[in-house]
């Protein structure tokens, strides 16, 4: 027992210092980068019509004047204490801005998250359930496949022709319509507008902001549905083929119960690999998503500071990548070694 603890903490502490060693050189790789771009960050913070005497002003209020060394680590003191910089195009701090536009980023992300459990996870099991039928051959075959080399730019422009365009069903894009914007205006508590109107019983608001949601959420959920059935079935079918789900069935224990409750249960480790990388994966995904959709996420936050060069605003963005890829991966990886004793 005690030598099985020993050598789980010690995965744990290896672990936590690779993921540190991994932020460490996303943070020094995008700093090169930003200091590498053929552009005057001086020249873009103090403006298009700036004098040579503010433009130097400028440069020494940013810190361009010292050596890049001291640039970095002052660049590390910063980040250390949650200090991402100054947007050039707002002029306010970049992580002001990201209170603003991740929660609608991430409420998209959890919605095509629970989409990928609810839909992704009964189907694979199903198929599982029911090897080289028809159910199966569809599911895994073309489904799964279908969805996740279905490019995202053309499912979301082929949604918005069939649901906005023909049957009018749906909105085109946006958060929130202007209507309800004027009469029944969205009080932000959170930033998540489907929990933030449920609290303050703004109803209507919330029967908006839900049916703008539909289409950006089902754009995205569809490559990580398409990862959980082929995952959930190919896992699902070597358990269903172990001894103790053979003698289950031989019991008589109800198949519904062997399936949900003891095959799935082994089988999930795989899946919950592929849901925690699909977790990250979908923070970028939400970016081409939100321009797509209108959606006021950091996807279209980080769109407009590529096309202004706001160049602490795009570092910001890609170590927040970056950071949601290794911390995703790095759960993940802690919470199958508390699954499984074996691991470590």
């Amino acid at each position: 027992m005690i030598s099985k603890v020993g050598s789980r903490s010690r995965y744990v502490v290896r672990r936590l210092g690779l993921a540190v060693l991994v932020l460490l050189g996303s943070v020094t790789i995008t700093f090169l980068i930003a200091r590498l771009v053929p552009s005057d960050p001086a020249a873009r913070w103090a403006g298009s019509h700036a004098t040579v005497e503010q433009i130097a002003l400028a440069r020494t209020r940013l810190g361009l004047d010292k050596p890049l060394y001291v640039q970095f680590f002052s660049y590390l003191n910063q980040l250390l204490h949650g200090d991402l910089g100054v947007s050039f195009a707002t002029k306010r701090p970049i992580i002001s801005d990201l209170a603003v536009f991740l929660p609608a980023t991430l409420e998209l992300v959890f919605a095509a998250m629970a989409i990928a459990v609810l839909i992704g996870i009964p189907i694979g099991v199903l198929s599982a359930a029911r090897p080289d039928s028809f159910f199966d051959r569809f599911s895994t075959k073309f489904m799964s496949v279908v969805l996740v080399a279905m490019p995202t730019y053309w499912l979301g422009l082929l949604l918005q022709l069939l649901f906005f365009k023909q049957l009018g069903w749906l909105p085109l894009s946006g958060r929130v319509s202007d209507t309800i914007a004027l009469y029944h205006p969205v009080h932000s508590i959170t930033g998540f507008f489907l929990f933030d109107t449920a609290v303050t019983g703004n109803w209507p608001a919330f029967q908006d902001v839900a049916y703008h949601m539909v289409l950006p959420t089902l754009v995205l959920a569809a490559y990580p549905v398409g990862l959980v059935i082929r995952m959930t079935r190919s896992a699902m079918g070597e358990t269903l083929a172990e001894r103790h789900v053979l003698a289950a069935r031989a019991f008589g224990i109800p198949e519904r119960r062997i399936l949900f409750r003891f095959a799935l249960r082994n089988a999930i480790l795989p899946t919950v690999t592929v849901l925690g990388l699909s977790f990250a994966y979908l923070i970028t995904g939400a970016f081409l998503v939100e321009v797509i959709f209108s959606w006021p996420g950091v996807g279209t936050y980080a769109a407009a500071a590529v096309m202004n060069l706001d160049f602490p605003v795009i570092v910001a963005t890609t170590l927040l990548v970056a950071a949601t890829y290794v911390l995703v991966n790095l759960a993940v990886d802690l919470f199958q070694a508390w699954l499984d004793p074996r691991r470590g």
